[in-house]
């Protein structure tokens, strides 16, 4: 079965696009990872989990299985990001327009794939 997939490629579009902004993260990617505390030697995986990301809500269209365990990863994986925020106290723009906007674009991807089934 495919579902309508222009909602599963625009946050595949976004993830790729993060994704290539955390290679070697610029500025404000590399401020939030420093604020946050997130380890550098950590910072490598990012990508890799942004592109898998990607692959998987592309491969989703045609599997929605995999669209809807990717959705539930990438709503986790923001949740867990919104967390790190909080706990840190850095309650600016990172965490109120970044974490929090793609934490509701996941969710909302995730609601269709679910409706979608």
């Amino acid at each position: 079965m495919i579902i309508t997939w222009w909602p599963l490629a625009a946050l595949a579009v976004i993830q790729l696009a993060d994704a290539a902004l955390c290679w070697k993260p610029v500025g404000f990617i590399r401020d939030c990872l420093v604020d946050v505390r997130f380890p550098r030697r950590f910072w490598r995986v990012l990508p890799v989990l942004k592109v898998a990301s990607a692959a998987g809500l592309i491969i989703g269209i045609w599997f929605p299985p995999l669209a809807l365990v990717t959705g539930v990863a990438l709503v986790g994986y923001f949740i867990i990001a919104i967390t790190m925020h909080v706990t840190t106290r850095d309650f600016g723009r990172n965490l109120f327009v970044n974490a929090t906007g793609m934490l509701a674009l996941c969710a909302a991807t995730l609601g269709f794939v679910i409706v979608s089934m």
